[in-house]
C-alpha cells in the first residue's frame, strides 16, 4: 500500500497533495433502562484525497475502495480545478517519516464481546437498582482501534495507530413532576483497563440525581462563584477556546477585532493552553491530520493574549506558525481547525482558602449544557452548593452562569493547586463529534450573573 500511494502522489498534477487512509475497528455496548440497546461490533475502512490548486482551491474526494488511489487523487485535483478563489498558501512545515505504535496495558481486542456486554451490565444494574426513582438510565460502553496513514506531496509519510476506551452514566429521577438527571463518564486513549474499577463511582452518579430532586433552586442574583474544575475546563473551551480558533478569527471581523494578540484578558495568574502532545488523552498525537507535530501552543499566559490555533492554511493567512491543531473527525472529512487538550495551568490557591472568605457564593460543579456567542456566554452547571460563612452548605440546582467572557476573565481572582483532566469531552464543530479532553483546577470568579428563582 505504501508504493501505490507514493505512486498516486507523484502523478498528481496539483500544487499539493494528500492522502490519508483510516480502519477503525470498534465495539459497542449499550443499555437502556434494563434493555440491552445495542451490542456491535464495525469495522470501517476508507480514504480521503486532498488536492490544491493555489489559484483555484480544494478539491476533495472521498472513498471506501482503496484499491484505485490514482483515479482518486485525479478526482479531487479536477475539483480543486473547478474552483475560482483567492490563492491559498500552506505554511511550512517539517517532511516526516515515521510509524507510532501503542502498547496497551490490557488490549481491549483481546476481550471478548460477552465480557464487555458483562461489565457493562454490572454497571448498568447499579443505575437501575439504586432507587426507585431513578426512572431512566443509560450505561455505555465503547472501544476504537484505529489504523491511520497520511502521505503528502512533499514527502511525508506517517502510520499511526489510535486507540480509545470510551464508558459514560447516566442516571434520570422522578419525583412528583420534578425531573433531574446526572451524567458522567471517562474516555482514554488506553486498554480495557479504563472501563473497569467503577462502581462505586457508578452509584454515586445515581445518588446525585435522586438527591438533585430534594435540592432547592438557587436563588438568582450575583455571586462570588467557585467552579469545580470540570466546569472550569469547559469553560475554557467553549467560552474561550473555540474564540481562539484561527478559522474562526480571520473570517470574523468582529473576533479580529476582540483577539487581538497582547491583549490583557486576566490577571498574572491566568494561563490557558491547548496541547496535543500530552500523553495518553482523548485528543493526543504526535501529528495532527495535516502532518504537522502537535505541540504545547500558550493562548493565555500571565493574562495576556499569546497564541491561536492553526492549521497550515489558516497559520499562512495569518503570518503565524502551524500549530497541529487542523483535525478531522474521520476520512469522510477533510481536517479544520480544532481544539485538542485545552486548559487553565494550576495555580497556588488550596480550595479552603479559596471559599474561606466567602460569606454567600455557590460552588458550580460540572456541565449540562451551555451556549456561546461570541464573547456572551451561559452555561447550566450539572449541580451546585450554596457557600456559607465560607463553608459548603445545601446543595443546591438550575444554576445557570452566564456573563461576557472578557470581564469574566478578568474577573477569576484565584486559580487552585488541584488540578484535574475532564476526560469525557466532545467537541461540535461543523463536522460533529471530536474527542478532545478539558482540565482546569478550581477557579473562583467574582461578580457572577447566576439564573434562578
Amino acid at each position: 500500500m505504501r508504493e501505490q500511494i507514493k505512486a498516486a502522489l507523484r502523478a498528481s498534477k496539483a500544487d499539493y497533495t494528500e492522502i490519508r487512509l483510516e480502519q477503525r475497528e470498534s465495539t459497542r455496548i449499550v443499555f437502556r433502562g434494563n434493555n440491552l440497546e445495542t451490542a456491535d461490533v464495525t469495522i470501517d475502512r476508507g480514504g480521503i484525497v486532498r488536492c490544491l490548486v493555489r489559484n483555484g482551491g480544494w478539491g476533495i474526494a472521498t472513498f471506501n475502495d482503496v484499491s484505485d488511489l490514482a483515479r482518486r487523487v485525479e478526482q479531487a485535483y479536477q475539483g480543486a480545478r473547478a474552483i475560482q478563489g483567492e490563492p491559498i498558501e500552506l505554511a511550512p512545515i517539517p517532511v516526516t517519516q515515521d510509524r507510532i505504535t501503542v502498547s496497551l496495558q490490557q488490549d481491549f481486542r483481546g476481550t471478548s464481546v460477552s465480557e464487555k456486554k458483562a461489565l457493562a451490565e454490572r454497571y448498568n444494574a447499579i443505575l437501575t437498582g439504586l432507587d426507585p426513582r431513578i426512572v431512566d438510565n443509560q450505561t455505555y460502553y465503547a472501544d476504537t482501534f484505529n489504523h491511520l496513514t497520511f502521505a503528502n506531496s512533499d514527502g511525508t509519510f506517517i502510520q499511526e495507530e489510535r486507540p480509545m476506551v470510551t464508558t459514560y452514566f447516566l442516571a434520570v429521577a422522578r419525583e412528583n413532576g420534578n425531573v433531574q438527571q446526572t451524567f458522567d463518564g471517562i474516555s482514554r486513549a488506553a486498554g480495557f483497563e479504563v472501563a473497569l474499577g467503577h462502581e462505586q463511582w457508578v452509584q454515586e452518579i445515581a445518588q446525585r440525581a435522586v438527591d438533585l430532586l430534594s435540592a432547592p433552586r438557587v436563588k438568582g442574583g450575583r455571586y462570588t462563584v467557585v467552579c469545580n474544575p470540570t466546569l472550569a475546563g469547559v469553560f475554557a473551551h467553549e467560552a474561550f477556546g473555540h474564540l481562539s480558533e484561527a478559522d474562526f478569527v480571520y473570517e470574523n471581523p468582529k473576533a479580529q477585532e476582540m483577539m487581538v494578540l497582547g491583549r490583557r484578558f486576566g490577571q498574572d495568574f491566568l494561563t490557558i493552553v491547548d496541547d496535543g502532545s500530552l500523553p495518553n488523552l482523548r485528543a493526543t498525537h504526535k501529528y495532527d491530520d495535516e502532518g504537522t507535530p502537535t505541540q504545547r501552543t500558550e493562548l493565555i499566559k500571565n493574562g495576556i493574549l499569546v497564541g491561536r490555533l492553526h492549521s497550515r492554511q489558516t497559520a499562512a493567512k495569518m503570518g503565524e506558525k502551524p500549530t497541529g491543531n487542523a483535525r478531522a473527525t474521520g476520512y469522510r472529512y477533510p481536517p479544520i481547525v480544532r481544539m485538542t487538550n485545552t486548559f487553565i495551568e494550576s495555580g497556588q490557591t488550596p480550595f479552603e482558602e479559596m471559599i474561606g472568605d466567602i460569606d454567600l457564593g455557590i460552588y458550580a460543579c460540572d456541565a449540562y449544557g451551555g451556549q456561546t456567542a461570541l464573547e456572551n456566554f451561559s452555561f447550566s452547571s450539572g449541580y451546585a452548593y450554596m457557600i456559607r460563612n465560607g463553608q459548603l452548605a445545601e446543595m443546591v440546582r438550575d444554576v445557570i452562569l452566564s456573563g461576557n467572557l472578557f470581564v469574566t476573565l478578568d474577573s477569576i481572582d484565584a486559580v487552585g493547586n488541584d488540578f484535574e483532566w475532564s476526560e469525557r469531552g466532545m467537541c461540535g464543530k461543523g463536522q460533529g463529534g471530536l474527542p478532545v479532553s478539558d482540565g482546569s483546577p478550581h477557579i473562583r470568579i467574582r461578580d457572577v450573573l447566576i439564573g434562578g428563582e
